[in-house]
């Protein structure tokens, strides 16, 4: 009962911090348009991106609580990494877009509306505040990530606002575009490495070399293991991990033994928190199945 109201607050607190955001990106690109400042429209890219964030994070959370079926037999988790890709595409997308408008009034600086500046900065520093201040109360990685977003926000803002009134008392056009290409590249480089890592725990590579060394570490310190292999790690949403091992036993080894070394593998892998585990074992001289498969395989390749 508790689990599920903790869940519920969670939801509240990412639906709050959505609606918050959308609404607020429609006022930036139209303040962006009615001030003619590139940076707040680079801005309004950003923030879309991040509604966008908060928005599927908020959806497909609520999906991804669905339960395994007979067609995802993991669940459906992997959703979330297929939100982060859309994100990043119209990320990607509108920071060109930015960019396109930006580069050539570098050239040719024209005036922003400073007084529409300052007014539309102060705004958002409150809005993207107290979206982060909700945010703050929540404990899991998911309100954490999107928190850090939004404090990201803030500090944008807090950057539109400086310029806004350096502009009311200095006439220096070009420091608009200068901080809407600052903004956009900043946003470009953390698409770029969040799409990087998407794509590798898509392609299902290892999603933390450290913990998989310390699983290892962890096998290798068990003396009834006389050797491992096939050991596989990866990732179904980049939180959730899979560990697949095949367990070499020596001579001997006795039904209690097997179970007394599954409870004791269970216990030594318990702090690594994994989502699914399995492991096979194999007795000494027994030969590996996948081993046998992929030689099979290979044969029929070269015939």
């Amino acid at each position: 009962m508790h689990s599920h109201s903790h869940d519920d607050d969670s939801s509240t607190r990412i639906g709050w911090a959505f609606f918050l955001n959308v609404g607020f990106t429609i006022i930036e690109f139209i303040g962006g348009v009615l001030t003619n400042s590139t940076a707040i429209m680079a801005d309004a890219v950003h923030d879309l991106g991040d509604s966008l964030s908060i928005g599927l994070a908020w959806v497909l959370a609520k999906l991804g609580k669905k339960p395994a079926s007979n067609s995802f037999s993991y669940g459906y988790k992997r959703l979330s990494l297929l939100g982060s890709l859309i994100n990043g595409i119209v990320l990607i997308a509108g920071s060109s877009w930015v960019l396109y408008q930006s580069i050539p009034r570098l050239f040719n600086p024209e005036m922003p509306v400073t007084e529409g500046m300052l007014a539309l900065s102060i705004f958002g520093i409150a809005v993207n505040g107290f979206a982060a201040f909700k945010l703050s109360k929540g404990k899991t990685l998911n309100e954490k990530v999107l928190n850090w977003h939004l404090l990201e926000d803030v500090l944008g803002w807090v950057a539109v606002f400086i310029v806004s009134v350096v502009l009311m008392f200095v006439e220096w056009p070009i420091l608009d575009p200068i901080l809407a290409i600052g903004f956009t590249l900043f946003i470009l480089v953390n698409v770029v490495r969040n799409i990087g890592s998407t794509l590798k725990i898509f392609l299902q590579g290892v999603p933390d070399k450290d913990l998989a060394e310390k699983i290892e570490a962890t096998l290798r310190n068990i003396s009834e293991i006389k050797n491992f292999h096939h050991l596989h790690l990866w990732s179904l949403d980049g939180e959730s991990h899979v560990l697949t091992v095949h367990i070499e036993l020596a001579v001997g080894f006795s039904l209690e033994d097997q179970r007394n070394l599954k409870r004791q593998l269970s216990e030594a892998l318990a702090e690594f928190d994994l989502s699914h585990t399995t492991v096979e074992f194999e007795l000494e001289e027994e030969p590996c199945r996948d081993e046998m498969t992929q030689s099979d395989e290979h044969a029929e390749a070269q015939s």
